[in-house]
């Protein structure tokens, strides 16, 4: 997660994560996602995090440039400004048709 956010990824690319519950980073590389995009994004974020199998999770979203890692924060702990929340619902064949589409 931490690759990925920080070394890896432009500071104007989006990033999405659940709100106050583990699992997966998810960063979309572009500055101005659709709106497609982003509810794609929250629910790869939703399904690979300890709230897969809950209703109306909340995930939060940002740019990179607003997030900031606390001095000796764990792993993949961030804290987030000029952030949005939207509220997904993790749909299993949705995850399953976008892989699909990978191979």
């Amino acid at each position: 997660n931490d690759y990925i956010t920080w070394k890896h990824s432009r500071k104007d690319y989006f990033w999405f994560h659940t709100k106050d519950i583990h699992g997966s980073h998810v960063v979309v590389a572009s500055s101005q996602p659709s709106e497609n995009v982003i509810r794609t994004a929250a629910m790869l974020a939703a399904y690979y995090s300890k709230a897969r199998y809950s209703s109306s999770v909340p995930i939060n979203y940002c740019a990179i440039r607003s997030l900031r890692k606390p001095n000796r924060a764990a792993l993949g702990f961030v804290t987030l400004t000029n952030y949005k929340t939207i509220y997904i619902d993790p749909e299993e064949q949705t995850i399953k048709s976008l892989l699909s589409q990978l191979d």
